[in-house]
């Protein structure tokens, strides 16, 4: 057994099962033995890739769309650039890069990264190098004005909830010991509201699962509260859907393949997909505009074939042909572009890019 694993198993053989919140939150975030309080999960000798760690494009155009963005909001001055769960780094590294060329009056305040891992956060500093970057781990000392902020796979890592549905109905979904004394799911006595369950629980079948996630919702409504009182605007990207939705996507990511998540506690990436549709919700409730594009549809709206074409112009056919592929696994239907999300959040009333099919953000 892992170090991680054997605290879990004494913590439940002393005062009970967990949650799979409270397992996902130990197994990520324990400050000896946490996932992402240890180990370096990304790129190709970590765990699994994220877009910034695939193509140098993505970040360049989630910087086009922080300089669009504020220019829409009305070149404030003042602008704190921000990512939270920057990862590595490559994405900051890439949007500063960029910015100092496109919008430079945007970085006279040092960007913020919002990070409570100490081992990243040396990690994102080597990676940064000279960058004009300043590290918190909250919210709460961000320096007041306008707040442009990126997060991008940072959702799926916030713990959520299971609840099974049973012979006696919907039950939460806990983390204890079988008669071996290993982890093992089981079903607990405590239940949920009815109205939290979607419109098609009742038909669902025995052992089907639904997932809510109440500290999601409290990371979007934090965000919000910080642009509705500050301004500015957020891009979140994560895959997911708009649901609710009935069906179980915990899973564990370890050296690029999917593990079983109770196989080894704080040594593999435990994520769920995200209910965007709570999410917006959160956002609206602070008076802001928030709508919803797929990766795909954001990236190439904001000039992903057009950025490709000019790296690879007159260049040769290999460079060209890793672009190509680049675009595909990024915005590709059957790659990233459809599973991904990307919630635009800004004031209501002021179009963020990429342009709404129709009318204004909700």
């Amino acid at each position: 057994m892992s170090g991680l694993r054997e605290r879990l198993a004494r913590l439940i053989a002393a005062a009970g099962p967990l949650t799979v919140a409270e397992y996902m939150a130990h197994c990520l975030f324990d400050p000896t033995d946490g996932y992402y309080m240890t180990r370096e999960p990304f790129g190709a000798e970590g765990d699994f890739t994220t877009a910034p760690e695939i193509s140098q494009m993505f970040g360049e155009l989630v910087a086009v769309w922080l300089a669009e963005s504020w220019t829409r909001l009305g070149k404030p001055t003042g602008v704190t650039v921000a990512e939270i769960g920057p990862g590595r780094g490559t994405l900051m590294k890439d949007v500063l890069r960029t910015l100092g060329r496109i919008a430079p009056l945007m970085l006279e305040r040092p960007a913020a990264l919002i990070e409570i891992s100490p081992r990243l956060q040396e990690v994102q500093a080597a990676t940064l190098g000279e960058a004009r970057v300043e590290w918190h781990e909250s919210f709460a000392t961000l320096p007041d004005g306008p707040l442009l902020l990126v997060g991008n796979e940072l959702l799926d890592a916030v713990p959520m909830r299971q609840f099974v549905k049973t012979g006696s109905g919907w039950r939460e979904r806990v983390v204890t010991l079988d008669a071996d004394g290993n982890l093992a799911l089981a079903a607990a006595a405590t239940g949920i509201e009815p109205g939290l369950l979607p419109p098609d629980a009742a038909a669902a079948p025995s052992g089907a699962i639904f997932e809510t996630a109440p500290a999601r919702e409290a990371v979007a409504s934090e965000i919000g509260r910080r642009l509705a009182h500050h301004g500015g605007a957020a891009l979140l990207i994560d895959y997911g859907y708009e649901g609710p939705l009935i069906g179980d996507t915990l899973q564990a990511l370890r050296e690029h393949a999917f593990a079983d998540p109770l196989a080894a506690p704080g040594m593999a990436d435990l994520t769920s997909h995200v209910d965007f549709t709570p999410l917006l919700a959160a956002m609206r409730a602070h008076g802001l505009g928030a709508r919803l594009v797929t990766q795909g549809e954001f990236l190439l709206d904001m000039g992903l074939i057009e950025r490709a074409g000019r790296l690879g112009a007159e260049r040769g056919r290999e460079l060209q042909e890793r672009l190509s592929s680049e675009v595909e696994r990024l915005a590709g239907p059957e790659q990233m572009g459809t599973l991904f999300k990307a919630m635009l959040v800004g004031p209501a009333g002021v179009d963020l890019p990429p342009a709404p099919a129709s009318g204004r953000a909700d």
